[in-house]
């Protein structure tokens, strides 16, 4: 899948949530609130010590989580009080987007932490992450039939539009996460949200990206987001087996992808 950014290498997805958890960082110091306009990409490039598209990439990720909007012609405005971006790398915490020195901001204390002995997100084997979403998401899908709400639905319509709009795989990866994360969320199970937030923790390591990022392609893009489309719509009609078939398809096609089980 190609990269609009050309040849600039794509900074490492722990990177990219610690870059975005610092601008947020910056915008609580500064007293911004929703509403706000951020600074310009050159500025924070130069208050962060980064390049513009360390900046860029940082932004998709904060627009994804729903921190911001990001308007031509007119800038980036905060959609609500700065806090901690949901899924950063714990195996940066403590450290620089740069990787040297302290970092500017401290781990959430609300960030999930690994099960001892597996410190980072690199820990969990690919395989043994799609094993477990494939076993946990379709299951879900009937308690986010029974319990979605107009505004959950308005999300998850916010990041199929985001997927569309992705120019590049990480981007893309961006808002798949952030509408697995919305239907998921939309199962208003608290227990449920924090295990699948470890699910996701798991699939910012350096294995899973890597992996995901060979088997990447514009056609895959477009077939995973026509699987996007039926499963929301499954979740609209509020029809469970239609979800759970939908969710199970999915799966097996990223499954299927990641591991050459299919073309």
């Amino acid at each position: 899948m190609g990269n609009a950014a050309g040849a600039a290498t794509p900074l490492p997805a722990q990177l990219r949530y610690r870059l975005a958890e610092l601008i947020l960082a910056d915008s609580a110091r500064a007293g911004l609130g929703p509403g706000s306009r951020l600074p310009t990409e050159r500025k924070l490039a130069a208050d962060m010590g980064a390049t513009r598209t360390s900046i860029r990439q940082a932004l998709t990720v904060l627009e994804a989580e729903g921190h911001i909007s990001r308007e031509v012609g007119r800038g980036t405005f905060l959609r609500r009080t700065p806090g901690p971006v949901r899924a950063a790398a714990g195996d940066l915490a403590g450290r620089s987007p740069a990787g040297g020195g302290p970092a500017a901001a401290p781990r959430p204390a609300d960030r999930p932490v690994p099960p001892r002995g597996l410190d980072t997100a690199d820990g969990f084997a690919p395989a043994d992450v799609m094993t477990i979403r494939r076993l946990l998401e379709p299951l879900a899908m009937p308690l986010v039939v029974a319990w979605a709400t107009a505004a959950d639905f308005k999300e998850m319509d916010r990041c199929l539009a985001g997927g569309n709009q992705a120019r590049s795989y990480d981007e893309f990866e961006n808002w798949d996460l952030a509408l697995h994360r919305s239907i998921m969320a939309a199962s208003h199970s608290p227990l449920l949200t924090r295990l699948y937030a470890v699910l996701e923790e798991a699939r910012h390591g350096r294995f899973w990206g890597d992996l995901k990022r060979r088997s990447a392609s514009r056609d895959r893009q477009h077939s995973y987001q026509a699987d996007h489309r039926e499963l929301v719509a499954a979740l609209r009609a509020r029809d469970p087996d239609r979800a759970i078939e939908a969710m199970r398809v999915h799966l097996a096609r990223v499954a299927g992808h990641l591991f050459d089980e299919t073309s």
